[in-house]
């Protein structure tokens, strides 16, 4: 599998160090570069990368090492240097981590994995050779098929790198599914799994007893025709596929800790003195008493909280959409992934958000009816639904079942309330009537669900809730 090396260092990489790495496998070895020049590849004989080496990153947010990694890092701001070394190449792997040790020699720092970065030594690589393209083409893809790319992960938490979100688009492009193998002990980004809904992609553990399982539905898998895919069951038929569990996935144990998500679509109308972003903003005060820490556009999120600067980039990028992943302080996890796009209906931010919990700890439920009132009075609200998980305080997906959340309310922002023919959107199957939020007017609807939280029937209310929204 590629195996990932990276670099926290307090100073540049300057042009010196970059060259020091360079010479990790001697002087004789082949230089390229790709993405744009923003890669740099040591590669074999053939051209065919051994390692890549993305373009330092500038950190300056807070806690991305230690929610990432697990590592310390220096103080913000530092540089972050992703290394990877390519598929099942021992002497590659060894390259990265002479490559990050000289690279720390020089520019200070540490590296993760630490006892990777060890050696200064200059590494033989003669005669070694790599897997031909396509795969190689992209140096985040361990096996490519007809059907999937697959990436092979070794990190504590799979994040939507840089590298990742280029393979993902590139899978997308190429209508291709992706699927990220990984060990029993690696946890996902909300943001990759958000990334990963649609089939053929899917999250693949590794399990001792089963051989691999889906982490977000516990499916039994196998390797069959070219990707991952479910394990019919002897009893299976065509209307009921009775799909087998892992058993590690089931292995649940309620801590305590839980998650307030929150996700909503607002739609603005376009013009050229318009902001973004000032939802999440608003949301995010409400709920933690300050802004958002950090943002960008791959994790580690490394730029401090700026409308300003998410307006640029979002209006540099039109007509084609941005997405965005947004942290909080290390002291309130938070993390939200936008997508802005241009529509027929204007300029729409479409966020979903969760902020963690520990067990002595009280989410802010009293809060959520202002907070709708902001989005929907100031920020041209669509919709919001509001759910309270048992999950994850940090926001780490485990490959365990974790449940749905409970959903606690739905807002139906004030002109989807006045499209409604009649009095359909004040008049609901539910026994608690809709308050209205904003001008008596012109307002908009938050519809308090009181499903019990210790099983599903707030999805059942919903459920009702939607149905008769929309006619049916």
């Amino acid at each position: 599998m590629t195996k990932d090396v990276i670099t926290l260092t307090p100073n540049m990489p300057d042009a010196l160090s970059v060259l020091a790495g360079l010479l990790s496998g001697g002087p004789d070895k082949l230089v390229g570069t790709t993405g744009d020049d923003a890669v740099v590849q040591l590669c074999d004989t053939e051209g065919r990368p051994l390692v890549s080496v993305e373009a330092p990153m500038l950190v300056q947010v807070a806690g991305e090492a230690e929610r990432l990694l697990g590592a310390t890092a220096p103080p913000v701001p530092f540089w972050w240097t992703e290394i990877r070394a390519t598929t099942g190449v021992e002497e590659a792997e060894r390259l990265a981590g002479t490559f990050a040790a000289r690279l720390i020699s020089l520019a200070g720092g540490s590296a993760w994995p630490p006892e990777a970065a060890t050696s200064l030594a200059v590494v033989k690589t003669d005669g070694v050779s790599v897997a031909p393209t396509p795969a190689a083409a992209q140096p985040a893809v361990d096996a490519l098929t007809d059907k999937v790319a697959v990436i092979i992960q070794d990190r504590p938490v799979v994040s939507m790198t840089a590298w990742l979100a280029d393979a993902y688009r590139a899978a997308a492009d190429a209508e291709l599914g992706l699927q990220i193998v990984t060990s029993s002990d690696v946890l996902l980004s909300p943001a990759v799994r958000n990334s990963l809904s649609g089939w053929p992609s899917r999250w693949v553990v590794q399990d001792e007893r089963e051989g691999y399982y889906d982490g977000l539905s516990g499916a039994v898998l196998a390797w069959q025709n070219g990707l991952f895919a479910t394990v019919e069951s002897a009893e299976a038929t065509a209307h009921d596929p009775h799909t087998r569990v892992a058993a590690s996935y089931q292995e649940f144990a309620d801590t305590g800790e839980r998650q307030l998500a929150i996700s909503y679509r607002t739609v603005h109308p376009a013009d050229d003195r318009l902001v973004l972003g000032g939802a999440l903003e608003s949301v995010w005060r409400e709920i933690t008493g300050e802004p958002p820490a950090g943002w960008g556009t791959a994790e580690p999120a490394n730029l401090p909280w700026s409308l300003r600067q998410l307006t640029d980039l979002a209006h540099d990028r039109a007509p084609e959409p941005t997405w965005l992943v947004v942290v909080g302080s290390p002291a309130r996890p938070g993390l939200a992934t936008v997508r802005i796009s241009r529509t027929t209906a204007g300029v729409e931010e479409d966020v979903t958000l969760a902020f963690g919990y520990g067990p002595d700890e009280e989410p802010p439920l009293d809060a959520l009816p202002r907070t709708a009132e902001i989005l929907a009075t100031r920020h041209h609200l669509q919709s919001m639904l509001l759910q309270l998980r048992k999950a994850r305080r940090d926001l780490a997906v485990p490959p365990r079942f974790e449940g749905p959340g409970v959903p606690l309310a739905f807002v139906l922002g004030a002109e989807e309330v006045r499209q409604l023919p009649g009095d359909r959107a004040r008049r609901t199957p539910l026994s608690d009537t809709p308050i209205q939020l904003g001008p008596k007017t012109r307002p908009a609807l938050y519809y308090p669900l009181p499903g019990d939280p210790s099983d599903l029937s707030g999805w059942q209310d919903f459920e009702r809730l939607m149905r008769h929204l929309k006619g049916a």
